[in-house]
């Protein structure tokens, strides 16, 4: 029996990939290219503004069955209201994005840094809050949510209980590896650079992993995660993976490296569709 894992990147278009391994006809939008390959995709676009119902038909129209959205919220309700009196809010997203129905994966709440322990009560309560019918995954990036003392005891007591995901963002070999390039610099002063402590507290984890401009300098980190997503699979769950590079352009490249080494594990596992193209093919076309 097969094993479903979902594997994506933070977007589905890129200007570097049009002559790439996710080119494809004329006729074929850059979502369905994308789609052919990778089952999921992070919706960051959300987090800055709803699209109208037009698009996001055209979104369930592109992609296949078994394609699903990783829609994050919008900032305007993590980051302005940080979950304080945001039902209307909260309501007016999952009416816009409720057209994709089983496309849907998991709605991503992204909290602050300023989020911290005092917020656990306000956390608690949006939770209950939630409409049922959808998977949820949160990340936090407040340095004592990392700190393995009682507020992160306390944070994973509550996603346990509410059968929430914790998002789990590695970028370990991003600050390990540093580079002087603009992209590097932009992604060193935006993503957190926070501990790693792997936990799933519900059934579809969710891993951010971000790699430095050299894809293959990461495999020192990346390789645990082969093992964590196996034994994952082997339990049941449905683990959500998602590769960033610090400009995304050999992000595809990053994940299907991934891939091909979950499939040297576990070779029922099923998430990502290879390109026909040959790995040393695809490396010359970045």
């Amino acid at each position: 029996m097969s094993k479903r894992y979902y594997i994506g990147l933070p977007q589905w278009n890129h200007p570097h990939w049009g002559s790439s391994a996710l080119s494809g006809p004329a006729a074929q939008s850059t979502l369905q290219r994308y789609a052919s390959h990778f089952s999921s995709v992070e919706g960051n676009s959300t987090f800055y503004a709803l699209p109208n119902a037009a698009t996001v038909e055209r979104w369930r129209e592109e992609t296949p069955q078994h394609f699903r959205f990783c829609l994050k919220l919008p900032q305007h309700i993590s980051h302005r209201l940080q979950l304080r009196h945001c039902q209307d809010e909260l309501r007016g997203f999952i009416d816009c994005i409720s057209p994709l129905q089983d496309k849907l994966g998991q709605l991503f709440v992204q909290l602050p840094a300023r989020f911290g322990p005092d917020g656990l009560d306000t956390l608690r309560q949006f939770l209950t809050q939630l409409p049922a019918g959808f998977s949820y995954t949160l990340e936090v990036r407040h340095p004592e949510f990392f700190a393995k003392g009682e507020a992160e005891r306390a944070l994973n007591r509550l996603l346990i209980e509410r059968g929430i995901n914790r998002t789990l963002f590695d970028t370990r070999a991003l600050f390990a590896l540093p580079r002087d390039d603009a992209a590097t610099q932009d992604a060193l002063q935006k993503k957190p650079r926070v501990p790693l402590h792997v936990i799933a507290t519900a059934q579809a984890p969710m891993v951010r992993f971000i790699s430095p401009m050299d894809y293959r300098s990461a495999d020192p980190w990346l390789a645990p995660w082969v093992g964590m997503v196996a034994r994952w699979l082997e339990e049941g769950r449905q683990p959500y993976l998602f590769f960033h590079t610090p400009d995304n352009r050999e992000s595809p490249l990053l994940a299907e490296h991934f891939a091909r080494e979950l499939a040297s594990h576990c070779p029922d596992a099923q998430g990502l569709t290879p390109w026909t193209h040959t790995v040393q093919q695809q490396e010359t076309l970045f």
